[in-house]
C-alpha cells in the first residue's frame, strides 16, 4: 500500500503540477458550458503588450488571419515542468514561426504581469505569447478546451492541445507513453522530439 501511495505522490511531481481544489471547480464548469459561439474572435493581451486574436471553429480555435498551427499551453509560473519545457518551447517556436504559432495561457494562479516577466520569462527564456488572466479570459478559454476534448479528469499541467490551419484539435503522440494511442492534448513536460514530429507531420499534410 506504500508502495502505491509513493508511486501516485512522485507520479504528480515528475509528470505535472495542478491544484486540487481549481481542478475540481474546472471540471464541473467545463462539463457541458459553451462559453464561445462559433465565429466568436477572442483578442488576447500578452505580458509584453503585443495582441494575438484567435477564432472560435466549431469545437476549437484558429489564429486570426493565419494558416498557422495553433498550440495552447495551460501552465502556471510556480510549477517545475513549465520551467523546465519552456526554453526548448521558446527555440521551438523561433524556428518554426512560419508555421507555429503558441499561446501560453496562465492557470491555477493570480499574478501580475511583473512576476510573470521576473520570474518565468526573464530566467527560463519564456518569451513566447503568454496571456495573463488578469485581461484575458484564461479560465473560460481552459474549460471551453477541456469541454471540447471531453477530458474528464483533474487537471494537470502544463497540459498542450494543437489545432490545425482549420482550427480542428489534432491527435498528438501520448507524451507520457509513445507507444500508446494518439489522444488530443499532451500532457507534462513535453519532450521536443516529439513535438518536432507531431508539428511536422501536421505541416506536410497540408502541403
Amino acid at each position: 500500500m506504500k508502495k502505491v501511495i509513493l508511486a501516485a505522490f512522485l507520479t504528480l511531481f515528475l509528470v505535472g503540477c495542478g491544484n486540487e481544489e481549481k481542478q475540481s471547480a474546472d471540471s464541473v464548469a467545463g462539463a457541458n458550458k459553451e462559453y464561445f459561439k462559433i465565429g466568436d474572435e477572442i483578442t488576447l493581451k500578452s505580458v509584453t503588450g503585443s495582441d494575438a486574436t484567435i477564432i472560435r471553429t466549431d469545437k476549437g480555435f484558429k489564429l486570426k488571419g493565419s494558416d498557422k498551427i495553433l498550440m495552447i499551453d495551460i501552465f502556471a509560473t510556480f510549477c517545475d515542468p513549465c520551467k523546465s519545457e519552456a526554453p526548448h518551447l521558446m527555440d521551438f517556436q523561433l524556428n518554426n514561426s512560419d508555421d507555429f504559432f503558441m499561446i501560453g495561457l496562465i492557470h491555477f494562479e493570480d499574478v501580475d504581469n511583473e512576476h510573470i516577466l521576473n520570474n518565468f520569462m526573464k530566467p527560463y527564456n519564456a518569451y513566447y505569447f503568454i496571456a495573463n488572466g488578469d485581461v484575458n479570459p484564461n479560465d473560460k478559454l481552459v474549460s471551453q478546451i477541456l469541454t471540447d476534448i471531453n477530458y474528464q479528469r483533474a487537471l494537470t499541467i502544463p497540459f498542450k492541445v494543437v489545432y490545425n490551419k482549420d482550427g480542428v484539435t489534432e491527435l498528438v503522440t501520448n507524451n507520457e507513453n509513445i507507444s500508446a494511442s494518439p489522444r488530443k492534448y499532451y500532457v507534462g513536460a513535453l519532450k521536443t522530439k516529439l513535438l518536432e514530429d507531431d508539428i511536422s507531420r501536421m505541416i506536410n499534410a497540408t502541403k
